[in-house]
């Protein structure tokens, strides 16, 4: 895979949430719109949510709940469920080629939906089309999520997501 560097966004989109309850009925809402595929870049600082989302987004693909974990030491989960998950965390990669040593290419090339935890330390690596969602926490159960998608399928995905929620 050839880095193709930041890719502007064709759509975006805002979302605030007031409670837990809240960020799960997004996740839900999003994993109605995921297309098989899809690449979604998660940044946000530490606690601000970001395992939290990709639970929810899992549970709502028929995965349990229970087996969804931070990959932070394993760096990328499996999970199979309505479509299949691959769960990155990118927080301890020394630098962006250690991504592309995971196999990371075979993932983001599959029909699997993956989930990129800190995706801001290798987003130049990432395909031009992808969904990316910045997690920001302003309480203790509220956050505000802006999405920007970067391509046709991750804009599809947007269009989808803001018809079901009016974000």
């Amino acid at each position: 895979m050839k880095p193709l560097g930041p890719t502007p966004p064709i759509a975006k989109s805002h979302f605030t949430s007031t409670s837990e309850a809240q960020t799960e009925d997004l996740a839900r809402a999003l994993a109605e719109a995921l297309e098989p595929g899809t690449i979604v870049a998660l940044v946000g600082n530490l606690g601000a949510g970001k395992t939290r989302l990709v639970r929810a987004v899992c549970e709502a693909l028929g995965v349990d709940r229970h087996e969804v974990a931070s990959p932070t030491f394993v760096l990328v989960h499996e999970y199979e469920g309505r479509l299949s998950v691959y769960h990155f965390d990118t927080y301890r990669l020394g630098q962006p080629s250690d991504f592309l040593r995971l196999g990371a290419d075979e993932y983001l090339n599959s029909d699997g939906v993956c989930l990129i935890e800190w995706a801001n330390r290798v987003e130049e690596l990432l395909p031009a089309d992808h969904l990316r969602i910045e997690i920001v926490s302003t309480g203790a159960t509220t956050r505000d999520f802006a999405f920007s998608a970067k391509g046709p399928k991750s804009a599809r995905v947007l269009k989808q997501l803001a018809a079901s929620r009016a974000c």
